[in-house]
């Protein structure tokens, strides 16, 4: 008997994750849905046994003109979550369960983003598809002293706050008129970094997320003190204790005073005060260590953290009839993408 089970309701998915604990906004019920396509499907897979609970949000996609389905995980750091220490943990019996399930929803690959601050996902999925490093995360260590963590920026970023802070102030968003000026701001910088349209999130993403109960949103705006604009914002996402650097943007004439910097070390501060633990920057685009985000990120701190991410294919000759399909079969070892059949939606 399968010991795979389905939440799809939000009582039962909260429900869960509150018996796991440990767990970040990227699982939950509420994220999902703010995230997803419309079209698809979010599912919470289950696993118990005994006193073992593990728990896999996935999104299930149906193949374009086909009767077959993958799997992926949401904008973020995702995979499973698992409700206790386990160091002696034998995976055989959930991945059979796990793969049984896969193949009964027609499911042909599974993509996964994985969360290098929640423990043990590596041992749940040992010697299940394959684990591939990305790049590196950029965390400040907010438990350290507020102190040590000012000692580690580089000396270069320390001026770029103090002259920021000289020029600017930050406050809370809180008004619609606030949280929409954040908006034009993200929108004003994806627009001059050239980013892709999966980045421009829809008006109601951004209010969703503030509405979620799941999760606490916070906005942060910086207001130019000569002209009183807002210049800058970013959106920070605290759950448990992780606070995420979720989205950010600078008003591309007020770029030289570098809001961006100022309000991160203003939620560091918070943070530390708040005795959260973890404080994510994130990485480059694409897991780049070496690009001009990862630069920026990595001026603030040294503590590097892997970002990996899983892929599974469960059906190896629907997935290579699918490649063919696309005209890519030749190119299957070429191409760092995957799932490769879906290569040309976001080439």
């Amino acid at each position: 008997m399968l010991k795979i089970s389905e939440i799809t309701s939000k009582n039962d998915w909260d429900h869960f994750l509150i018996g796991i604990k440990h767990y970040d906004f990227y699982h939950t019920f509420d994220y999902h849905q703010i995230a997803k396509n419309e079209n698809d499907l979010a599912v919470l897979l289950t696993y118990k046994k005994g006193d073992l609970v593990i728990g896999f949000p996935i999104v299930i996609r149906n193949i374009p003109e086909t009767t077959y389905y993958d799997a992926t995980s949401v904008y973020g750091y995702c995979g499973p979550i698992v409700n206790k220490n386990i160091e002696d943990f034998n995976n055989e019996e959930f991945i059979e369960n796990l793969n049984e399930y896969f193949k009964n929803k027609n499911i042909v690959s599974v993509f996964s983003r994985l969360n290098p601050f929640i423990e043990n996902q590596n041992l749940i999925l040992n010697s299940y598809g394959e684990i591939v490093l990305q790049g590196k995360l950029v965390n400040i260590d907010i438990t350290a002293s507020a102190d040590v963590q000012h000692h580690n920026f580089q000396n270069r970023l320390r001026t770029h706050i103090n002259k920021s802070r000289r020029n600017c102030i930050v406050k809370k968003a809180t008004t619609k008129e606030e949280i929409l000026e954040f908006i034009d701001i993200y929108y004003e910088n994806m627009k001059r970094v050239d980013a892709a349209s999966f980045y421009f999130f829809s008006t109601d993403y951004f209010f969703s997320l503030i509405a979620s109960k799941s999760f606490e949103t916070e906005v942060l705006l910086a207001f130019d003190k000569e002209t009183n604009k807002s210049i800058g914002g970013s959106i920070f996402i605290k759950t448990n204790k992780i606070i995420q650097y979720h989205l950010s943007g600078t008003k591309n004439e007020y770029l030289h005073l570098m809001p961006s910097k100022l309000l991160i070390d203003e939620m560091r501060i918070q943070g530390t005060e708040q005795k959260y633990e973890v404080f994510n920057l994130g990485g480059g685009l694409g897991g780049s260590n070496e690009d001009s985000l990862f630069r920026f990120k990595s001026s603030f701190s040294k503590c590097f953290k892997d970002f990996e991410i899983w892929k599974l294919v469960i059906n190896q000759s629907v997935y290579n009839e699918l490649v063919k399909k696309q005209g890519l079969i030749n190119m299957i070892n070429d191409i760092n993408f995957f799932p490769l059949y879906r290569y040309s939606e976001h080439s």
